[in-house]
Order: C-alpha cells, then sequence, then structure tokens
C-alpha cells in the first residue's frame, strides 16, 4: 500500500484499506461516541442514534489514529481524542445544514429536516461541550487550547461563507481561507495531536500538521468538485447544490475567470434565482467542464494532495506512513 500500477504511477486503494492499521482503534471510537451521547433527555439520545447510523467516512478519527501511531504512539489517548474530534465535526455539520437549509446528508433526511432547527441547533451545542468535557478529561492543556482554537477558527469560516454568499467578487485566495478555517485546520489539528501524543518533537510535528492542513484543503477541494462532478444518488444530495445555496467554490470561480459576459449572467441567474428555474443544473456544470474550469479545480487538488505526500517525508518508512501517503490517492479518488 499504496499499490503501484503497470505504468510506475498510483493507483488508489480504499478507505477500508487504508483504516485497516488503525481498524481496532476505530471500533473502540464509536463505541465511545455511542456511550458518550448517552442522556436521560430522549430527544437527545434518538437524535444521536440518528446521526450515528447514518455513517460517515470517520476520516478524522482514522487520521489523528494513524498520526498517533506514526509517531509510536498506540494508547487510550489517542482513542478519546479521536472521539473529541468527531464529536467537534457533527455538530459543524449540524450548524452547517440549519445555515444552508440543507434537507438531505448522507442520503437521509437531514437531522434539521426532521427535527426542525431549534432542537438541531441545541444538539450541535450538546456535542460541541461533550467534545470540549472529553479533550479537557485528557489534562494536557496544549491539545485543549489546540482544540478550542481549531474551533473558534471553524466558526469564523462559517461566517464568512455567509459573509460572501452570493458574491461573484470572491477570488480563489478568498475560497482558500474559508476551506482552511471550515475543514482544513481541523484535519491539521488532528495529525499534530498525533504528533503531540507520540511526542514527536516539533520538526516532524510541524510536518505532520502540514500534512494534515494540505490533506484538508485537498478534501475539500474534491468536495467542491464532486458537487459538480457526483452522481446526485452517489452523493446523497443534489447536484450543484453549493450554488444553488449561493456559495461560489472553485469551480464557479475558475469559470466567471475563464468565461465570458455569457457564462457570467448565468451564474448570477442561479444565484439570484437560489435555483435552477432559468439555468439548469446541467447547463451551469456543462459550461465548468467546456471552459476547463473542472480540470483547473482537479489540477490544484491534486498540488496539495502532492505536497501532503512530501510532508511525510520527514519520517522513516514505515506501515504507517505508507497508509498516510495512500490517504490522499484515496480522498482524489471518491465519489462521495
Amino acid at each position: 500500500m499504496p499499490a503501484v500500477d503497470r505504468a510506475g504511477g498510483r493507483s488508489a486503494v480504499s478507505l477500508r484499506e487504508i483504516v485497516q492499521l488503525v481498524e481496532g482503534d476505530l471500533g473502540r471510537v464509536e463505541a465511545l461516541l455511542a456511550e458518550q451521547v448517552r442522556s436521560d433527555v430522549r430527544l437527545v439520545a434518538e437524535i444521536a442514534r440518528y446521526i450515528q447510523e447514518g455513517g460517515g467516512k470517520r476520516v478524522r478519527p482514522a487520521l489523528l489514529l494513524l498520526a498517533s501511531r506514526l509517531c509510536g504512539n498506540a494508547g487510550e489517548r489517542a482513542v478519546v481524542l479521536a472521539s473529541t474530534v468527531e464529536f467537534i465535526h457533527t455538530a459543524t455539520l449540524l450548524h452547517d445544514d440549519i445555515i444552508d437549509e440543507a434537507t438531505v446528508r448522507r442520503g437521509r433526511l437531514s437531522v434539521n429536516s426532521r427535527w426542525g432547527n431549534d432542537v438541531t441547533v441545541l444538539v450541535g451545542d450538546f456535542l460541541y461541550t461533550k467534545s470540549m468535557a472529553m479533550a479537557l478529561s485528557q489534562d494536557n492543556l496544549r491539545i485543549l487550547r489546540l482544540l478550542s482554537d481549531v474551533t473558534l477558527r471553524m466558526i469564523e469560516g462559517e461566517i464568512l461563507e455567509i459573509e460572501r454568499n452570493g458574491n461573484l467578487q470572491v477570488t480563489a485566495e478568498d475560497h482558500l481561507d474559508v476551506i482552511r478555517r471550515k475543514t482544513a485546520d481541523l484535519f491539521a489539528a488532528c495529525t499534530r495531536i498525533g504528533a503531540i501524543l507520540g511526542e514527536a518533537g516539533e520538526e516532524r510535528e510541524k510536518a505532520l500538521t502540514s500534512y494534515g492542513l494540505n490533506l484538508g484543503i485537498c478534501f475539500q477541494m474534491v468536495d467542491d468538485l464532486l458537487d459538480f462532478t457526483a452522481e446526485e444518488k452517489t452523493l446523497g444530495k443534489p447536484v450543484a447544490n453549493d450554488l444553488r445555496e449561493g456559495k461560489v467554490t472553485l469551480p464557479m470561480i475558475f469559470l466567471l475567470r475563464r468565461g465570458g459576459g455569457d457564462e457570467v449572467a448565468k451564474v448570477r441567474a442561479v444565484l439570484a434565482d437560489r435555483g435552477f428555474d432559468r439555468v439548469s443544473r446541467e447547463e451551469i456544470v456543462r459550461l465548468a467542464r467546456e471552459k476547463g474550469a473542472l480540470e483547473e479545480a482537479r489540477r490544484l487538488a491534486e498540488h496539495y494532495a502532492s505536497a501532503a505526500r512530501r510532508d511525510l517525508l520527514a519520517f522513516e518508512p514505515s506501515v504507517y506512513r505508507e497508509a498516510l501517503e495512500a490517504l490522499p490517492d484515496f480522498i482524489l479518488s471518491r465519489d462521495h
């Protein structure tokens, strides 16, 4: 792992193959998540079960566990903190769905669509508070401060995204700033926590933090692409949904830059209508493909994937380094 094809290039492996090294720990993470969301309040327990049954890739916990193992740590603290970052991520998704007025998450009714915004925001707060309580239980001020800072940056990223909603003047740099705050900083926190737990030293901690940041940027860029290229059934939500919600992501930023007045007018119409009444989803996707916007976004994602792999050269070869090297390939090849 990763496999090499006959042309000498890299061929992606499945997430299951990548995380098999920490499969036992991931099972303990699942059990801890279920234990921590138990509540005497029936509705909280019901919604928590619904969320957990919805699954998820558990990329962030796996990342923390693999980084910890890479640095020689296989203790219980990694399991607790892997659960902590998953709670932070889940709380963010709940609040995002409220803001985006989303009705579907992972192919099922979103929590806000099923139970309403008022209950959903409180369950999100419940999970945020749980995450901080779990981090506190580890009695490590550096990690607690790191998670607190990351959570604040994620909230700032959400505010920036709302502020720029529907703005055709948003630049690639603007969007990259939002990606860092909303997604990549939590990836970087996962790998940095692994380095801290393994007492990797300043240089290797810096390398692992950079790896997580580059991987997280790549992950969100691929998400932006999938919004235009994936099948709705596979994606678990409507295609081109970001644009309908007013989000001008990289494929649209590049289309606006490469296109002329006609393309700009069509994107503006979708943003104004908050839907595809005058311009179809298919036409927007076709324009993005024909103008090379999707390919440009793909190349940029590949750039960050390559940067992530280079960061791992600070570590000696091992099965854990190989697994982390394979993660960028999985991210680039995923279809949902």
